[in-house]
């Protein structure tokens, strides 16, 4: 069976000089209602990825496959109808009512002079409903929360009806109840079928969410596997430098957490 995504060895550059090259030898892949986490330092290249398989960005070299067609060959509306994409936050400049945000989703389905129709704003409702804030449909954009927005560009995305969502660091600058928020939205788009890469800087995150996880580090994916796998202390400690202890939560039925350590950590047991 066709994956709805796969990136095969992918390379990026910027100039088109060797001095400058992001990641090299990139692969992977995802299934439907799959979720693969990107973790690794800053600099690794984790948003260029992401940007590159949105069609934002043009790799120097390899594929990227959706839904078994090559990106190249298909055109940005085809593209968006199939992968959404939700940038790092950023804070609105135009207090636009949240339903004209969302309902922008809806471009890449109409033509270039066309307006939205009932039936958009329907979808844009539903997307709304989805994540749990059509509540804040009549709302400026501009005097909700960072979180709420958030959420806001998550389903301006899920109005698309994409089959892939591209996440760049979603609980980047939230709250704790956000990111959690955040999250919960994220596991049940999941469970509904959706495909979703997304990167983030919270080893916890990729323990919460239970899928594959892409350790980003030398220019390139440097290890796949579970986040059982990938995130160790051995493996933390050389991708970023720093001493962490993984604990396994009591009566949690095994759920693990990752705690940074200032020192070596050898007075707590994993």
């Amino acid at each position: 069976m066709t994956k709805p995504l796969t990136v095969s060895d992918l390379s990026f550059r910027y100039h088109a000089k060797e001095e400058t090259t992001i990641f090299s030898g990139v692969t992977l892949s995802l299934g439907k209602g799959e979720i693969f986490c990107l973790i690794g330092p800053n600099g690794t290249g984790k948003s260029t990825l992401i940007k590159c398989i949105a069609g934002l960005l043009k790799a120097e070299s390899g594929a990227i496959h959706i839904d078994g067609e090559e990106l190249s060959t298909l055109s940005p509306a085809r593209s968006a109808r199939i992968v959404g994409y939700v940038p790092q936050s950023h804070t609105p400049s135009f207090p636009f009512p949240v339903k004209d945000v969302v309902v922008m989703g809806r471009s890449p389905h109409l033509g270039m002079l066309s307006s939205p129709s009932d039936d958009d704003m329907r979808i844009a409702l539903e997307a709304m409903n989805s994540v749990g804030i059509s509540h804040l449909a009549e709302r400026p954009c501009t005097d909700i929360s960072g979180g709420e927005y958030q959420l806001v560009l998550i389903a301006r995305a899920l109005t698309q009806q994409p089959r892939i969502l591209l996440l760049d660091e979603p609980t980047s600058h939230l709250d704790l109840g956000n990111q959690m928020k955040i999250l919960r939205t994220i596991k049940k788009l999941s469970m509904q079928g959706l495909s979703i890469l997304m990167a983030t800087h919270f080893p916890d995150h990729a323990f919460l969410l239970s899928g594959q996880v892409g350790m980003m580090m030398n220019k390139g994916i440097s290890r796949v596997g579970s986040a059982e796998e990938i995130i160790s202390k051995e493996i933390m400690r050389e991708a970023y430098d720093a001493e962490v202890c993984i604990m396994t939560l009591p009566g949690s039925s095994g759920r693990k957490i990752c705690v940074p350590m200032l020192s070596s950590g050898n007075d707590l047991v994993n």
